[in-house]
C-alpha cells in the first residue's frame, strides 16, 4: 500500500511542475533506486523501493503529458483560417452569445495545417448544432488559454485535464454532412432527445432543467442565479452528475441484484460475481447517459477496480481497495489530480472510512451515520476553502438532508421516469424537484463563510488537525487538532504597511479591474466584464477583502463595469464614485460622479480624482474617471478608457504633477491612446496593459507598445503574465501570478521572467 501512496505521489506531483521531468536523468535515477533495492534490506530497501515507486510514478505522468502535449495547436496557426471535418460531441451549449460546442475532429483540410484532437468552438451566429452531427467547417482558433489569477476557478487547469487542447470561431459557410454513426454519437442523441422531452413535457423550468442535469449530464442549461443559490448551500456537487450520483445508482442496482439472487438463487455462478457484474454495468450506463465525461470516467474506473476487488477471493481491507482504485484511475487519466472532484470524492470516501477505524465492534446505524457525517464535514472544510473559497455555513445540515433526498430519491425516480414511455413520473420526479428548490431558496439567504487564500503551512497544519480531530478512538488528545485547525479557519491575510500602497491588477479578459489596498483601506477601480462570480469575487475573497471603502466605476462601458450588479450585491461597499453615476439607477442611487479636485488621505497615502472636470458632455470613454494614487516617494495613474484628446487635456492641467512610477495604460492599449505627450508627462518606469488574450480589437496595439518600450518603460500585459502585483513603498516592487504559480501546462510567454527585471533600473 506504501508502494501504491509512493506511485501516487509522483503523478500527482507532477501536475505543480514547472517543466516536464528530464529523462535524461529521470531514467538513470530510476535505475539507482531499483539497484538500491536490490542491493539493501531492511528500512533501506523499503526507502529505495518508495523512492523507486515515486520516480515511476513521476516519469509515467511525464510520458502522458509529453503525448498531450503535442497534440496542442501549433502557434503558427493561431487566429489563421482552418478548414476541417468535424463531429459534434456533447450537448450544445446556446446562450445569449451564440452556440458553445465541443467537437472531435475527423480531418483537417487546410494544407500544412493540423489541429487537437478535441476543440471548443463558439458559433456566435448561433443556428442549430445537434449531438453527434458532423461538420464541414472553418474556424479561426486560440491555443489553450484562460485568465490566470491566483484564486478561483483556474480555466487552464481545467482545459488541460478535460483535453482541451483549442478553442476556435466558427467562421461562414459551414456545411452539415452525414451524421456520425459511432457509438457516443447515437448515445448523443439519445441524451439530446430526453432533453427535448423534459421540456416538451415540464417547459423550460428549473424542475425540468435539475432533471435534465440529474439524467443526461445538462448542467450548461441551469440558470446562473441558481448555481448561486447552490454554491450558498454547498449543493453545487449535487447537481452536477459526480461519483456521489454514480455510486448511489450503481449501489441501488446492487441491492436489487442481491435482493433477486436471494429469492431466484443461481448455482452455476457465484452470487458475489453477479453483484458485482451489475454494479460495474449499472454505473457503465449512467456514465454513458451522463455524456462520459471525465469525472463520470473516473468514478466508473474506481468503482470497476473495487468491484474485482470485492468480487476475488482474496480478503482487501477497505484502504487497500482505496489505493488500489486511486492507482488504477491515476494509470487511466493522471491529469485528473488538476480536478478538484477527484480530491474531494477520494477524500471524503477515506474519512469516512477513518471514522470506522480501530472499533472492536460496528457502530449502530445512527452512531455510523453521525460519525460519517462528523468525518465528512471535518475533512471537507480545508478543500472547500483551498477550491471554493468559501465554507457555506448552512452546509452540513443542508448535505444531510439533500444527499439522501436527490441521490436515493430525486435521482433513481428521474432516471426511471425518462426511460418509460408515459409522462407521469415525469411530473413526480419535478414535484420532488420542486420542493428540492423550495428548501435551497430558503436556505440559500444565509451568507457563506468566506475564507482567504491559505500559505501552505497553515494547509498542511490544518490537514494535520483534522486527521486527528476524525482519529479514532484511543488516540489521545484528539480536541487538539481542533486547535491545528483554526488558525487555517481564521486566517487573514496580511495587510499593506502604513503609508504604502499595494496594487492588484486583476487579469479579467478584455477589461480592467484593479484593487487598490493601503494599510486599512480598499478601493476597487473598475469591475471588469461578465458576472462577478467569475473572476471578481473570488479574488477578493482570496485577498480577505470582505467589504469595500469605496467602488470607482471609470465610465459605462461593459468591460468595466459590467461585474458591478453582482459586486454589490454580494459585498457592502461603503461608497461608489461614477465616471456616470447615471448608469447605476435601479442598484445603487447613491452614487456620486467622479469630479476634477476629489481628493483624500487613507493611511499616509493619497487619492487625487483628475478626470473628468464638471458639466463635460461627449463619448462613454470621454467620462472616464482619471485617478492618481501617491505615497512618499511612489505613484500610479489609473486612466480609464481617456483617447488622446482628454490626455493632451490633462497635460495642460497638469504637467509633471502627473508624474508616476506605475501607468495604467489607457484604453487597453489602444493606437488612439498612450500619446506621446502623456507619457513623457507620466514617464512611467512600468507601463500595465490590461486585456483578453487575442482580443479582436488586437489590444494593446504594437505602435502604443513601441512607444512605451522607447523611452524605456517596462511593458506588464495581464494577457502574457495573468494577475500582476504592484508594491509601492520605498521601492516599486512586481510580480506576475504565472511567473509565481509557474506549471507545465499554464501557459507562459518565453522569457517572461526578462519582462520583470529589464525595465526596472531605469
Amino acid at each position: 500500500m506504501i508502494l501504491l501512496a509512493a506511485f501516487c505521489a509522483g503523478i500527482a506531483l507532477c501536475a505543480f511542475l514547472p517543466e516536464l521531468p528530464d529523462g535524461r536523468w529521470l531514467g538513470p535515477a530510476l535505475a539507482g533506486a531499483a539497484v538500491l533495492a536490490w542491493r539493501l534490506d531492511g528500512r533501506g530497501r523499503q526507502a529505495a523501493l518508495w523512492l523507486m515507486c515515486g520516480l515511476a510514478g513521476l516519469g509515467y505522468a511525464g510520458w502522458r503529458a509529453e503525448l498531450r502535449l503535442a497534440d496542442a495547436l501549433a502557434p503558427q496557426w493561431e487566429g489563421r483560417p482552418v478548414e476541417f471535418v468535424a463531429v459534434v460531441r456533447g450537448l450544445p451549449d446556446p446562450g445569449d452569445y451564440g452556440v458553445r460546442l465541443n467537437a472531435e475532429v475527423e480531418q483537417v483540410l487546410t494544407p500544412g495545417a493540423r489541429l487537437p484532437a478535441r476543440v471548443q468552438l463558439n458559433a456566435y451566429r448561433g443556428g442549430d448544432w445537434p449531438a453527434g452531427s458532423r461538420w464541414r467547417l472553418t474556424a479561426r482558433f486560440k491555443a489553450r488559454h484562460a485568465t490566470a489569477n491566483p484564486f478561483g476557478f483556474d480555466g487552464e487547469a481545467w482545459m488541460w485535464s478535460e483535453g482541451l487542447q483549442a478553442g476556435g470561431s466558427v467562421g461562414k459557410g459551414a456545411v452539415r454532412l452525414d451524421d456520425a454513426k459511432d457509438a457516443l454519437a447515437y448515445i448523443d442523441r439519445l441524451r439530446a432527445a430526453v432533453q427535448a422531452r423534459l421540456q416538451r413535457v415540464l417547459g423550460e423550468t428549473r424542475e425540468a432543467v435539475l432533471i435534465g442535469a440529474l439524467t443526461v449530464g445538462a448542467q450548461q442549461a441551469i440558470a446562473r442565479e441558481d448555481w448561486q443559490r447552490f454554491s450558498r448551500t454547498g449543493l453545487t456537487h449535487l447537481v452536477s452528475i459526480s461519483g456521489l450520483h454514480i455510486t448511489m445508482v450503481a449501489g441501488l442496482a446492487a441491492l436489487l441484484a442481491a435482493g433477486w439472487l436471494r429469492l431466484r438463487p443461481t448455482v452455476s455462478v457465484p452470487p458475489r460475481l453477479v453483484i458485482a457484474a451489475v454494479t460495474v454495468l449499472a454505473a457503465l450506463g449512467y456514465a454513458l447517459l451522463a455524456g462520459f465525461s471525465v469525472p463520470t470516467q473516473r468514478t466508473l474506473f474506481m468503482l470497476a477496480c473495487a468491484a474485482v476487488l470485492l468480487a476475488s477471493r482474496r480478503a482487501y481491507t477497505p484502504f487497500q481497495v482505496w489505493w488500489l482504485a486511486l492507482t488504477v484511475v491515476l494509470l487511466i487519466d493522471p491529469f485528473s489530480v488538476l480536478a478538484p472532484g477527484l480530491w474531494l470524492s477520494f477524500g471524503l470516501v477515506a474519512a469516512l472510512m477513518a471514522a470506522t477505524l480501530a472499533r472492536r465492534r460496528p457502530p449502530g446505524k445512527l452512531r455510523a451515520a453521525l460519525a460519517g457525517q462528523w468525518a465528512a464535514l471535518v475533512m471537507s472544510l480545508l478543500p472547500l476553502a483551498l477550491f471554493f473559497g468559501n465554507l457555506p455555513l448552512v452546509s452540513p445540515f443542508a448535505n444531510a438532508v439533500a444527499i439522501p433526498y436527490i441521490s436515493a430519491l430525486v435521482t433513481p425516480l428521474a432516471l426511471a421516469a425518462v426511460a418509460l414511455p408515459f409522462d407521469a413520473p415525469l411530473h413526480w420526479a419535478a414535484w420532488l424537484a420542486e420542493g428540492f428548490f423550495w428548501a435551497v431558496d430558503k436556505l440559500a439567504v444565509l451568507p457563506p463563510w468566506s475564507i482567504p487564500g491559505l500559505p501552505w503551512p497553515l494547509l498542511m497544519l490544518g490537514a494535520l488537525g483534522s486527521l486527528w480531530l476524525i482519529a479514532p478512538r484511543g488516540v489521545p488528545l484528539r480536541a487538539f487538532g481542533a486547535l491545528l485547525l483554526t488558525p487555517a479557519l481564521l486566517y487573514s491575510p496580511p495587510r499593506p504597511a502604513p503609508a504604502t500602497l499595494r496594487v492588484q491588477v486583476f487579469d479579467v479578459g478584455q477589461g480592467l479591474s484593479v484593487l487598490l489596498q493601503t494599510a486599512h483601506h480598499d478601493l476597487l477601480y473598475d469591475t471588469g466584464p461578465g458576472e462577478a462570480e467569475r473572476v471578481l469575487l473570488p479574488q477578493l475573497a482570496g485577498l480577505g477583502v470582505r467589504r469595500l471603502d469605496a467602488l470607482m466605476l471609470s465610465h459605462h462601458d461593459s468591460d468595466h463595469d459590467a461585474a458591478a450588479a453582482g459586486l454589490l450585491a454580494a459585498l457592502p461597499v461603503a461608497r461608489v464614485w461614477a465616471g456616470q453615476p447615471e448608469t447605476l439607477a435601479g442598484f445603487r442611487d447613491d452614487a456620486a460622479p467622479c469630479q476634477a479636485g476629489q481628493s483624500w488621505a487613507w493611511d499616509g497615502v493619497r487619492f487625487d480624482v483628475l478626470w473628468p472636470p464638471e458639466g463635460l458632455t461627449g463619448e462613454d470613454n470621454a467620462h472616464s474617471c482619471v485617478l492618481r494614487v501617491a505615497t512618499m516617494t511612489q505613484a500610479v495613474l489609473l486612466p480609464g478608457d481617456i483617447g488622446q484628446r482628454e490626455e493632451d487635456e490633462l497635460v495642460l492641467r497638469y504637467g509633471r504633477a502627473l508624474a508616476s512610477d506605475v501607468l495604467l495604460a489607457p484604453h487597453h492599449g489602444s493606437r488612439g491612446a498612450s500619446g506621446e505627450a502623456l507619457l513623457q508627462a507620466v514617464t512611467p518606469r512600468w507601463g500595465v496593459f490590461s486585456a483578453g488574450y487575442r482580443n479582436r480589437y488586437r489590444h494593446p496595439h504594437p505602435q502604443t507598445l513601441e512607444r512605451y518600450r522607447a523611452q524605456g518603460t517596462g511593458v506588464l500585459r495581464t494577457d502574457q503574465l495573468g494577475a500582476l502585483r504592484i508594491e509601492l513603498g520605498r521601492e516599486v516592487g512586481v510580480s506576475a501570478f504565472r511567473l509565481q504559480a509557474p506549471r507545465y501546462w499554464r501557459a507562459r510567454p518565453d522569457a517572461a521572467e526578462d519582462k520583470l527585471t529589464a525595465a526596472g533600473g531605469r
